[in-house]
Order: C-alpha cells, then structure tokens, then sequence
C-alpha cells in the first residue's frame, strides 16, 4: 500500500494511492497525521484496504496534490558511510558498525517543494537514500523483532551543506539546515516491499549522478533498526536515512567539483516507491 501526506489549504491530510487517485483518508475520519495512523495501523489498515476496494469513494489526482513531507517525525537519524562505494570514493573507512548522526525536525520537506539556499554555506550536495518509517514504538529490539517495527519506506535526499559539515568533526551543522530532509512522495508498506535489492537513484537536473542498488549497504535496514533501538527510542513516523551510494559532489577530484546552486533541481528514484523531486530556490525568491 501507498500512504501519502497531502495539503489542502494549509492542512496536512493523509491519502492512500489506488488505481482510480488518491483517497483521502482524513476527509473519510481516519486518524491523522500520518504519525498517528501508523500508530494505530494495527486496526486502521484493514479500514483504508476497504476503502481502496469502495469505488464508490471520490478519488483525487496526484497530479493536482501539494505534497507534504512523508512524515513529520520527532527524530530524523542517519547512517553515514553504509555503501562501500560511497566510503571509498570520500576516503573513509567503511564502518564497523552504523556511523549514526541526525538532522533536525525542522529539515522535513515534501516532494516538489523548494528548498531554500541558506546564506551561511555555499557547497551543497545531494545524496539519494532509502528512508525506513517507523511503525511501533522500538527500543532495545532485537534483531529479529526490528522488521515488525518497521512501517514502510520512503524516498529521501539527504542535502548536505559541505563547508558547514566538516567545520569540526560533528556533521550537524551541515546536515540540519531548513527543508534539508526532503522525503516522499510515497510510503510504501513493509508488506510490499523488500528492501534488500533495489535500484536508488539521483539525478541533478536530468544529468544521472548516482546508480546502484540497496543490495550494496553494509547495514541493511532490519540491523539498523536493532543497532539504533539499543540507544535511542523510536516512534511512529520516525524516519531513519540509510546511507547514500557513490556519486556524490564531495567524492569527486576538488578540481570537478561543481557544487548546487539556485535553480539546480535534484531527483531521488527508488525501483518500488517513486521518485522526489526538489529544487533549490534563490535567496530572493525565498
């Protein structure tokens, strides 16, 4: 199933995706946000799966659809370094265990929204990654209880701010700024996905930067849940960024490096979810 986040004059209401359009499930009185459907997920999804076989019930384009944020989690965590090839091409080690580290709240973005060129920072980057969802609460989970704690995935742009990231050895800074966590525009359930082999990319206006398949992470997605449960709590709607592949700007030789800048519009497709788009917006149009 496809559950999405929608916005009608300001208020954020949740869809399922059918055949014939989107359905609105908030209009319909299911619980909302999106958080809290998957919270309760254990009884409202046999409610939304007969309202995907009503089609007596209105349906919406998702063309015509302003698309909000996949979710609005209280914790937005990431996995640095989980595909080889991305270790290797940045001239780090690849891990032992997840190298872990976070974005703000604050940076969630929807598909096709702007997001805006900070003034502090001018090397920006992209990096395409697999976001898992959190669907139960998880905390010290062991390895072979985490895939019940896993709602669904979505697709994620893990925007990076390179001259902030490397100012000390904490990334924060430069993974944190406004709208630097695009995801969407779907997530699609755990029951009809399997994230082990899929193909991930990026594209920066048209131009294919990153190709490869999630087979190639170092962690899969189930280990990570279990590794970040042992320290942190977990909540519905929480998402966790899986690590990006090779192709990103600071990988390359410093003389080819051309680095994001107004206008430049940047692309995440995930073989199973679909594809997110954002472009960064002027300073003057901000």
């Amino acid at each position: 199933m496809k559950l999405l986040n929608f916005l009608v004059c300001g208020e954020t209401r949740v869809g399922a995706v059918s055949p014939r359009g989107v359905i609105d499930l908030t209009a319909a009185g299911l619980s909302s946000p999106m958080e809290t459907l998957i919270a309760e997920w254990e009884t409202a999804g046999d409610i939304v799966r007969a309202m995907l076989a009503d089609e007596t019930l209105p349906a919406l384009s998702m063309d015509e659809l302003t698309l909000a944020p996949a979710t609005r989690p209280s914790k937005i965590l990431c996995v640095g370094l989980n595909y080889r090839d991305h270790a290797a091409e940045t001239h780090g080690e690849t891990p032992k265990e997840p190298a872990m580290f976070c974005k703000m709240p604050s940076c969630a973005a929807g598909h096709l929204e702007e997001i805006p060129l900070p003034p502090a920072v001018t090397k920006l980057d992209y990096e395409a990654e697999l976001v898992i969802v959190i669907g139960r609460y998880a905390y010290n989970v062991r390895a072979e209880e985490a895939p019940a704690h896993i709602f669904g995935y979505t697709c994620g742009n893990d925007v990076s701010a390179r001259d902030a990231q490397f100012r000390s050895s904490q990334w924060l800074i430069g993974k944190s700024l406004p709208k630097f966590a695009p995801s969407g525009p779907v997530i699609v359930t755990r029951d009809e996905l399997d994230p082990s082999d899929l193909a991930i990319t990026c594209t920066v206006n048209g131009e294919v930067r990153q190709r490869a398949r999630t087979s190639d992470m170092t962690f899969p997605p189930a280990g990570i849940v279990a590794y970040v449960s042992q320290f942190i709590e977990l909540f519905p709607g929480d998402q966790i960024y899986t690590g990006t592949p090779a192709g990103v700007i600071i990988g390359m030789e410093k003389g080819k490096r051309v680095w994001l800048t107004a206008g430049d519009t940047m692309t995440v497709t995930i073989e199973g979810i679909g594809s997110l788009t954002n472009r960064f917006a002027s300073r003057e149009t901000r």
